[in-house]
């Protein structure tokens, strides 16, 4: 079955005139785990030892795996299953051609969708993608830029944040001449303070409190549309 992937895969990549691409095969789902370094997307057959392929996507999960997940199985039960394990699909075998290739039709354009979503934060040590959807607020303090994420961790690396500013969307708002917070997490303004999940609190300055209310609720506008 993975050999029969494989084909699949390179008929398709050269079917859509795609050549940056690369594909790993494993054996059993022990080695998927013990790999270092995530994939674009993971095709999982269910039945297999244990654990077995929705054991193995509740495992890379619940480690922060981001890979869209395609479950391949022999029987139809499994379907429900899979959509709760957050996967992007599943097919059944034997694969059939047509099938496969919506399959990747949806998941290349899932895959630019979250490209056009994300940045690339550029350390000494390496990069690192950062979804916007993470970021709480980010700070400027001395040379370095701080972003803070929702799980409670914090990015630093040393940037303006001018730049960092041109690379965000219309849902990032400058509060301050040192800050950029995300307005999906605004939960209200007092006293010259922006308020944030978890009683985070960010300042604002006086002449901006009214452009953050303005734009808090256009935002919110936005998101019912």
């Amino acid at each position: 079955m993975a050999q029969e992937l494989g084909s699949y895969l390179a008929s398709y990549m050269e079917e859509r005139s795609i050549t940056a691409y690369s594909v790993s095969s494993f054996s059993d789902e022990r080695a998927l785990l013990e790999q270092v370094g995530s994939f674009d997307v993971i095709f999982l057959d269910i039945q297999m030892q244990q654990p077995d392929g929705m054991e193995t996507a509740k495992r890379l999960r619940q480690r922060g795996d981001r890979s869209l997940f395609v479950f391949v199985t022999v029987l139809k039960e499994y379907v429900f299953d899979a959509f709760q394990a957050e996967a992007s699909d599943y097919l059944l075998k034997p694969l059939n051609s047509a099938r496969f290739k919506r399959t990747m039709d949806r998941l290349l354009r899932s895959l630019e969708q979250r490209m056009a979503e994300d940045i690339v934060i550029r350390r000494r040590n390496g990069c690192e993608v950062v979804s916007l959807s993470d970021i709480v607020y980010c700070e400027v303090l001395g040379r370095k830029i701080y972003i803070h994420k929702k799980d409670g961790t914090v990015i630093d690396y040393y940037n303006k944040l001018e730049d960092l500013e041109r690379r965000m969307d219309g849902r990032f708002f400058k509060c301050r001449r040192s800050y950029l917070v995300n307005l999906d997490y605004v939960r209200g303004c007092q006293a010259g303070q922006v308020l944030l999940p978890q009683g985070e609190r960010i300042p604002v300055s006086r002449l901006r409190e009214r452009e953050l209310t303005q734009a808090l609720l256009c935002h919110m506008k936005e998101r019912e549309s």
